[in-house]
């Protein structure tokens, strides 16, 4: 989508195309501008740091390419206790991380910024999953299907992995990759028009 909304230009500053999704639910016009930075966690960072941290690297990286546009970048990690779950290798890893998760509450936490030509906005949410308990036919299944390789925490709510969640407590669009009531929020902050509020 290669337009702009008013006199503004947002990017989305994300390969990802869930959150191209979500973005485009709420009627904005934006472009797509990946930002290839390294993910890497810091020795003792804690998640909320280590997603802010990225959210930020990503918006100003593109935005140091796309002079005078807004650009908004998310990262998003799943947290169990003190570890976080980034992206599963491969399939054995998803039937461990299925595992550990099975019947236990965990968080997810997605940093959100936005840099644009006068000023950068950020904020991190964070949202309590809880899973089922479940059996190993049922993690070996969803294991199976390939959905969770891309995946923090090695799940998709919005997918096959629906079923694995009993609870959610918070924005749901948050474990999906971005949580749209508090990117309104950051949008709105930074004086961006917003299709209610333009003429």
């Amino acid at each position: 989508m290669h337009t702009s909304v008013g006199q503004t230009r947002l990017v989305l500053a994300s390969a990802s195309p869930r959150r191209r999704e979500l973005l485009g639910q709420l009627g904005l016009a934006f472009e797509v501008s990946a930002a290839d930075i390294d993910e890497t966690p810091h020795q003792g960072e804690a998640a909320q740091a280590y997603v802010l941290r990225l959210a930020r690297e990503k918006a100003r990286t593109v935005a140091a390419r796309t002079p005078g546009a807004w650009v908004l970048a998310a990262d998003t990690t799943v947290v169990l206790g003190d570890e976080l779950l980034g992206k599963p290798r491969d399939e054995a890893e998803v039937r461990e991380m299925m595992g550990r998760l099975s019947g236990r509450t965990h968080e997810v936490q997605t940093g959100v910024a936005l840099a644009g030509p006068s000023a950068e906005h950020s904020l991190v949410v964070r949202t309590r999953v809880t899973f089922r308990a479940l059996s190993a036919g049922e993690i070996a299944w969803y294991a199976s299907t390939g959905e969770s390789l891309d995946k923090a925490g090695g799940y998709a709510i919005q997918g096959k992995g629906g079923f694995l969640v009993a609870a959610i407590e918070g924005s749901p669009t948050n474990v999906i990759g971005l949580p749209l009531g508090e990117t309104l929020e950051l949008l709105a902050r930074a004086g961006l028009p917003l299709p209610w509020s333009t003429p």
